[in-house]
């Protein structure tokens, strides 16, 4: 397999869940500006789409999209137990996390990247992006170190990719100390701290 990324980017979650599945694979990073990966390919012919991740499996299949490559990945391993089987209630309630994270949280940040934004859209991205905190601060105080009570998922994995965006987009978590306990639980996971030091990131 071989995971197209870029440094910090939402590509870092399904490259902690691979390190967190022991899984091989190869890393390809990719300039988003230039849209060319680190040996000279054009990534728009790899992946139309233009932006990361993407992983190539072993017969050339091209998944795109986090949220799907992480349950793809998490579902080859069942023994690691990072998604609920699927068909159960609890995956239902994973699935819900995954879509909030997506949908909600992560188009957040969107105004707070685009260099163009102008002042106004980007203090209204973080009010976006603090009500959104203020959801999963709810979740975590009912259900514990986890969004899904005390088993870690991919969800945590990829909650992680976008609250650790915080101090670069100049969002402060003291509002949200269980959103701030979760990142540093998760930071401090073997597969994380190599994920990051292969980005170059720590």
């Amino acid at each position: 397999m071989k995971l197209y990324y870029a440094a910090g980017a939402c590509s870092l979650s399904p490259h902690i869940v691979l390190n967190e599945l022991g899984s091989s694979f190869d890393l390809e990073k990719v300039d988003l500006a230039t849209k060319k990966t680190e040996h000279g390919e054009d990534f728009v012919a790899i992946n139309p789409k233009g932006y990361v991740p993407a992983l190539m499996l072993n017969d050339a299949t091209l998944l795109t999209e986090g949220v799907a490559i992480i349950q793809y990945l998490a579902d080859q391993a069942p023994d690691a137990a990072l998604v609920p089987k699927a068909g159960t209630v609890a995956r239902g309630i994973l699935q819900g996390h995954l879509n909030y994270l997506s949908a909600e949280l992560h188009k957040s940040f969107g105004p707070l990247f685009n260099p163009n934004s102008s002042d106004i859209e980007r203090a209204q991205a973080r009010k976006n992006v603090l009500a959104r905190y203020d959801y999963l601060e709810t979740v975590l105080s009912a259900n514990g170190d986890w969004l899904l009570k005390d088993r870690f998922t991919v969800a945590d994995i990829y909650m992680f990719v976008l609250v650790n965006w915080s101090e670069h987009c100049e969002i402060d978590l003291a509002g949200h100390p269980n959103i701030a306990k979760h990142r540093d639980r998760v930071l401090a996971r073997p597969a994380t701290q190599q994920a990051l030091k292969a980005e170059g990131l720590i």
